[in-house]
């Protein structure tokens, strides 16, 4: 693993260390890992929407309900 030295501002240290004090996480690295892996997720499902609504625009059609999206969507948002 690669070692960085990043800064906090308090509000964000303070939430940190309160999170590892709860026992919520071992150390603030496994903490600042986690949120990296959410947040990459939720890139990915952000980029399948964005896809998925560039290609309609482009196509101008689509048979789906507008429940049927919805649904859809929020499916892959939820894993």
């Amino acid at each position: 693993m690669t070692r960085q030295s990043i800064s906090f501002t308090k509000p964000n240290d303070d939430w940190l260390k309160n999170q590892v004090d709860k026992k919520e996480y071992s150390s603030k690295s496994e903490l600042v890992n986690d949120l990296i892996r959410q947040a990459r997720s939720q890139q990915v499902q952000i980029d399948w929407i964005k896809t998925k609504l560039e290609k309609a625009e482009e196509s101008g059609f689509t048979s789906d309900s507008k429940e049927q999206i919805l649904a859809l969507s929020k499916s892959r948002l939820n894993g």
